[in-house]
């Protein structure tokens, strides 16, 4: 099993007080031959609809030296896992969570923000130091 990013459990507590419950930490899928450790997978219950909205979330901390280096390779699993993630659960969302200092730096670039939109990626802008949830950007 892969080794929890530094603020894994900061965006878990950021989910849980939203009243996310977290399901699978990390969620485990194995599909076309690939063993896939997604970080957390977390499920809200709407009342008024009686059913719930799932989600997945891969964290992301952007603290070495490169950031387009690790939105390289954030970018590669994004996509992998949200590919496994609609062939053995489709009724589930894939979100990248990333760091609101990141994201309103260098995620504001313009390349990033292409790339963002191409390829429909689902953002949660998490606040490291507050444990909580800044934003959701679909």
């Amino acid at each position: 099993m892969p080794a929890k990013d530094i603020f894994h459990n900061t965006v878990k507590i950021g989910l849980e007080k939203e009243g996310w419950e977290i399901t699978h930490d990390p969620m485990y899928l194995d599909f076309g031959g690939v063993e896939i450790y997604i970080d957390l997978g977390a499920e809200k219950l709407i009342a008024a609809e009686r059913k719930g909205e799932k989600i997945a979330v891969e964290v992301k901390s952007f603290i070495s030296g490169s950031a387009i280096s690790e939105f390289h390779k954030a970018l590669g699993q994004f996509i992998n896992y949200r590919t496994a993630l609609s062939q053995k659960e489709p009724d589930r969302i894939m979100y990248l969570a990333v760091p609101n200092t990141i994201y309103e730096t260098f995620f504001k670039l313009e390349l990033i923000q292409i790339i963002i939109k191409i390829q429909n990626i689902k953002l949660i802008i998490y606040n490291p130091n507050r444990e909580e949830i800044a934003q959701w950007i679909n």
